[in-house]
Parts: C-alpha cells; structure tokens; sequence
C-alpha cells in the first residue's frame, strides 16, 4: 500500500457540498485533497445545441442515466434496493448530483428548521433558516441561480441573484389558474444562468442530460475550475474503503482504491466525508475497527438510521393546443407552496412542494418521468406523440418524508464491489404519512391544471425511480446518544472527521435539497476554518 500524500484536509466526495468546502479551505490557504470514486462527464455524453445530426439529441447516453445499479460506470457500486420502495438515483462523479439534477434550487423555509416544536413531529434542527441565510446568499452567487424575490412565503431577503427564466404560455395560464383559485404561485427558482455572456440559458429544455451551453450551475463547471486553480488536488476514480483512526480516537486519513486494485493511503488532519446520504453512511460503517466495532462515529447506532428520500408523484395535464413547452427551461417554471405547512384537517403533519416542468422534446416525452407507466410504444404511438408534444405541463409533487429509524442503510452482508467492499443495502417503506402527503397533494395539482384548462390529467402516484434527495443517515443534533453529528458536521465521536452532505439532516424538508446542502458546506468550511487556527 503506498501512503506518500498528506493533505490539511482531505474531502470524500466532489459533490455540490465537497466543491463548496473544497473551494472555500483552498480560498484560506489549506492544503486539500478530494478523492471521487468516478471521473469528469465526457463531453460526448452531452445533447448538443446543434442540430447537424438528427440523432443528437437522442444521446443521453449510458453515462447520464440516473440510476446507478443500471449504470453501473466505472465509479458506481453495487445497491442492494430490494426491500425499498424508492429506487436511488445519483451521479457519481466530479460535480455529483448536481451533473443530472434538474437544476430545481429551492431553500428550505423557516418551519423546516422547527417542525418539531411547531407540529409536534420529529425533530428540530440545532440551526435555524436564520444561521444559514448569508450562506445561502453566497452559494446562489456561486451556482449562478435565477429566480424573483419578494416570495411571501420567505423571510425577505430571498433574492436570487439572477432573473428568472422565461415562461411558456403553458406556465402562465397556469399562474393565472393559481391566481383565480387564491393558491401560492411563485417563478422558479433554479442553478440556471440567465445572465449575459456565452453561457446564458436559451431554452433547450435538457437540463437533466446535461447543458450544452455549461448554463446549468453543476459543480463541475461553477466550483471545480477554481478549486483545481486554487490548488486543491483531485483523486477520480479514487474509491475510498476505510477512514482511518489511531489509539487517540481521531483520523489520521482515509485509504482508497484504483481501478487496477491497488490500494493507497492519504493522510491529513481532519477529514471530512460528502458522499451522499448512502455513500456516507457505507463507509462510516465499513470503517469499524477495535476501538469502534460498530463502525466509525457510530457510538450512538444512528449511523444509517433514519433514511429520508421524498416519495414523488406528477400530474400532467393534456391541453387542446400548444403551450411552448417543447423547449423550455426545465429547472421548474413555476413552483407551489400552497400545501406546504401542516393544517391538522386534513390528517396528516406537513405538506409537500410543488414544482411546474415542461415536458420537452419528443425524445423525453416517451420516457416515464414526468409520465409514470403510461405506454406510449406500440399501437397508437404517432398520435399519443401528438397528443402530448408541445401540448402537456406537468407539476412534480415532492412529500415531505417524516425520519423513522425503521427506514434505513445498512452493509450487504452478501454483496460486495469489485474490491470486496460491502454494498449498501437499503430498508425503506413509504410511511403512511408521506403517502397521505402525496395522495392529497397530486389530487390537488390535478384540480390546478385542470384550471388552468387542461382537458385531461395524468398521474404518477408515486415514481419509484425517484430517489434523488437521500437523507438523514448521520443524523445532526446536540446529544450524542441521539445524533451522529454536531451543528457543524463534526462527528460527536471522532473530533477531526466531519461529515458534509444532506446526510445530516434531522428532516427531509419538502423542498429540492441542494441549496441547502451547499450552504451548510459552506458554514462548515468556515467554521472548520476557525478550529483549525485555533489548533494550529
């Protein structure tokens, strides 16, 4: 095993949160290493602007498929998802999620920070909306998101740094909808440049496979350029097996393996992981030794309890003529918070977000998101591609998903990856409570469109693969018997490992989780900056 690097600090995971810590130790003179299992999107994986080709815009390609266990690129690993309800859906590379998310950029709301003291459920966060409000300012710059302040449902102050992308008619008769039945409406809010200059959004409506025009605010292209020229140095195809900890109880660094098996070590004074509320929770686990036979940070048996991932249902709605949403930005258009807080008559606590999608190109309207498993292939299919193209919108429901230690992460006791580190297993059940969420809020979203004049609706009640936002496996709170992680991401356990990513937190919030990731990263850097000079 070769062991000749030594970093300050060393991040797992070049994800949205490990870019922003990265960048942001770089910007105060620390030395830092980034290990990611996967690599850089190849630029042939991306649908091009030009249209020289006719096939072009088909090529979304192995390596942009969401789902990981299908993927199965050199910088995945094996998932164990039979016992859950809720397929995982990640990108593992250098820019993470943030390569094949739909650039939704939503903070969470005041109440998320306080659901239990104000609907008596679950738990508070040991930070508030407060805390993180020039943190989220920061990031928005740094991401390049769009949006309209002035939205009554947020403190002032919400004021993306951006305009707002441009809305179809199909958006707007919708608004207008939202305005005659007296329900919250507000533009969207996304990671997308609408500025001047070369990489302003234009409307291409393929977010999700990936921008063309580098418009879309993936960490690949707003964080990792900076941080390689700040001088941090990047590990890909580096699959991290074990953190390492002496006598003392701290971490000494983390050993990683390449793809032609071998093994090496890294060390540095404080490691800090961002590898996702699955990949985090799997190494921790796998990092058990004598001192911690449960696993590392884990005194409190928490590390991989509590799994939260937003059980997510559509409506579409079908309408007699064009709506211009075959090419429009997708990011959402519109977003709802009609239904977001608790109202204790309809029998259930919390509420669900709303976000309006256009339905794009031919090529994305035979797939099943936003359709579910409505066929399309067959018999009829040249008039149910008419039927829909450039003539449907839909609303994407995402329920806010309550923590139960019964939904959670654990190691595969029979699967492994290819250098015999076990995989994740997931355990996760739909509660009752989420799915009274999206029941109610999908027949709500089929009333708002049927507003706004669609002729037909057509619900997904819940999409099994739609496991973007995995959740609350290392969870954060003051009391280390009940928590994994300190306000800051600081293991109770292990003072010098850090975790940083939306793993830690107490509730899923009902809100697109990236803009709150990154925030908390960068708080953390921060304050991980301040502990350090005060050690040094």
């Amino acid at each position: 095993m070769t062991s000749d690097l030594h970093a300050a600090v060393i991040v797992v995971g070049a994800g949205p949160a490990g870019a922003v810590l990265s960048v942001r130790l770089a910007e105060a003179g620390l030395s830092v290493i980034c290990l990611e299992q996967g690599d850089w999107l190849q630029s042939g994986a991306v649908i091009h602007e030009s249209t020289d080709t006719p096939t072009l815009s088909l090529q979304t390609l192995r390596e942009l498929d969401g789902n990981p266990i299908r993927r199965r690129l050199p910088g995945d690993y094996p998932i164990d998802e039979s016992a859950s309800d809720i397929t995982p859906i990640m990108w593992n590379g250098v820019g993470g999620g943030s390569v094949a998310y739909l650039a939704q950029w939503t903070r969470s709301l005041p109440s998320d920070f306080r659901v239990r003291s104000l609907d008596g459920v679950a738990d508070d966060w040991p930070l508030t909306y407060y805390d993180l409000e020039p943190f989220y300012r920061r990031v928005e710059t740094d991401f390049r998101v769009s949006g309209t302040s002035g939205d009554p449902a947020y403190p002032a102050g919400n004021a993306p740094p951006h305009p707002a992308v441009s809305l179809p008619e199909g958006a707007l008769r919708v608004a207008e909808a939202h305005r005659d039945l007296g329900w919250h409406w507000w533009p969207g809010t996304n990671a997308l440049h609408t500025g001047p200059g070369d990489h302003g959004c234009t409307d291409l409506g393929v977010c999700r496979w990936g921008c063309p025009r580098a418009a879309k605010g993936s960490a690949d292209r707003t964080h990792w350029p900076r941080a390689l020229a700040l001088g941090v140095r990047l590990l890909t195809g580096a699959h991290v097996q074990l953190v390492e900890t002496d006598l003392a109880g701290r971490a000494t660094g983390v050993v990683y393996v390449t793809g032609d098996g071998t093994r090496h070590r890294v060390t540095a004074d404080a490691v800090v992981v961002a590898g996702n509320g699955i990949g985090t929770p799997r190494l921790l686990l796998a990092s058990a030794s004598e001192r911690f036979p449960d696993g590392v940070a884990n005194s409190s048996g928490l590390v991989g309890k509590r799994l939260m991932m937003h059980p997510f249902g559509t409506v579409v709605g079908l309408f007699d003529d064009e709506l211009g949403t075959s090419a429009a930005a997708w990011g959402q258009l519109l977003y709802s918070l009609q239904f977001y807080e608790t109202d204790p008559s309809r029998g259930f606590a919390r509420g669900a977000k709303w976000g309006l999608v256009p339905t794009g190109r031919p090529e994305t309207i035979t797939r099943t998101y936003p359709w579910g498993d409505r066929p399309i292939w067959g018999a009829g299919f040249h008039d149910e591609v008419a039927r829909r193209f450039d003539r449907s919108i839909a609303w994407g429901i995402i329920a806010e998903d309550l923590p139960d230690e019964s939904n959670f992460v654990s190691l595969s006791s029979t699967l492994t990856d290819s250098w015999g580190m076990p995989a994740p297993a997931l355990h996760y059940r739909v509660s009752e409570n989420s799915q009274a969420i999206l029941d109610f809020n999908l027949a709500r979203a089929a009333e708002s469109l049927g507003a706004a004049g669609a002729r037909e609706t057509m619900v997904a009640p819940l999409i099994r693969e739609s496991g973007w936002h995995i959740l609350g496996t290392c969870v954060m709170g003051t009391d280390p018997a009940r928590s994994v992680v300190d306000a800051f991401g600081r293991t109770h356990d292990v003072p010098n490992l850090f975790v940083a990513d939306g793993s830690v937190w107490p509730t899923s919030s009902g809100t697109n989780p990236t803009a709150t990731v990154a925030a908390m990263a960068l708080r953390q850097a921060e304050h991980l900056l301040s502990t350090m000079r005060v050690a040094a």
